[in-house]
């Protein structure tokens, strides 16, 4: 670590940042030469689970905080990789610092949507001198987690919906896990929540793919976060925002029924960080109730 710091700098505090799934991360304050202090942020793959598939990840992420410099996308800057934990305890990314902060409050949604959509629209503008990897689909029809006391009706039906082929799509640039979570905004007290953003975080798993599907990721997570009329408006609002998505409903509702129906199997493992960042109410069970409503909604909708 020490030997990524400049001359004379140093460690002078640590800090656990919390909201993640995947790995752990840490703010290190450092010392500069001239009395002053910097931030970086150090991403560790701890859990034996991620920590099997960290190599991947981590050199993924690392190539493309490499591809955003210099690009209209505020993202942090790669400082050092050790995707095999070669000279780290663990498999290790480190990163400079943005400022601002992740915000899940409902209050201020109406200004933070159109905010979130103009950011996607940008990120899927950009073109690569080298392309990411295709994406990969994150459910399948026979794994599907149907919740206890849901629409049996419209679930089934919208599992048949993802057996049928993909549908052709243009490829674009995809974070591939765009949502509230993973994007900051500079909130100020005295002006409407979540007035600007600030940068978006976590690219480990960036890929070549439509762009139905980074609106699909972030139409889910807003239908569970604050209600299933937030994650059809969603879609709408990246339509306004200049985005182009598939020409038919029918298209369109592959993959947001895909990217519902893959939530189903990450239900406690994404409400957690929730609830840790202050939304007690989303428990287990109230993410369940929201899932089946946007994907019932999904289906009156499109279907």
């Amino acid at each position: 670590m020490n030997r990524h710091l400049k001359t004379g700098e140093r460690i002078v505090k640590t800090e656990a940042l919390h909201g993640g799934i995947t790995a752990e991360m840490r703010r290190l304050t450092i010392s500069t030469r001239d009395g002053g202090t910097r931030d970086l942020v150090l991403r560790a793959f701890v859990d034996p689970f991620y920590r099997e598939r960290a190599e991947d990840l981590l050199s993924r992420e690392a190539h493309a905080l490499t591809l955003l410099t210099g690009t209209s996308v505020s993202a942090p800057g790669l400082v050092a990789a050790d995707p095999t934990a070669a000279h780290c305890e663990y498999p290790s990314l480190l990163m400079t610092h943005l400022a601002g902060r992740t915000v899940l409050d409902d209050e201020g949604l109406e200004t933070r949507v159109p905010l979130l959509a103009r950011q996607l629209v940008a990120i899927h503008a950009l073109r690569p001198t080298e392309r990411p990897r295709g994406y990969v689909a994150l459910t399948t029809a026979d794994t599907v987690v149907t919740p206890k006391g849901a629409d049996a009706a419209a679930w089934a039906a919208a599992i048949d919906v993802i057996r049928r082929p993909a549908p052709p799509y243009e490829g674009r640039f995809l974070h591939r896990d765009f949502q509230p979570g993973n994007v900051l905004f500079d909130v100020e007290p005295s002006g409407p929540a979540g007035a600007r953003i600030t940068g978006v975080v976590d690219w480990a798993a960036t890929s070549w793919g439509p762009a139905d599907l980074d609106v699909a990721h972030c139409s889910t997570n807003l239908a569970v976060l604050h209600g299933p009329a937030w994650g059809l408006r969603f879609a709408e609002a990246y339509e306004e925002a200049g985005g182009v998505l598939a020409a038919t409903a029918s298209e369109r509702l592959y993959w947001q029924v895909r990217d519902g129906l893959a939530f189903s199997e990450e239900v406690r493992l994404v409400s957690r960080p929730w609830r840790e960042a202050g939304r007690t109410e989303l428990t287990t069970r109230a993410v369940e109730e929201r899932l089946d409503a946007y994907v019932t909604a999904l289906m009156d909708a499109l279907g």
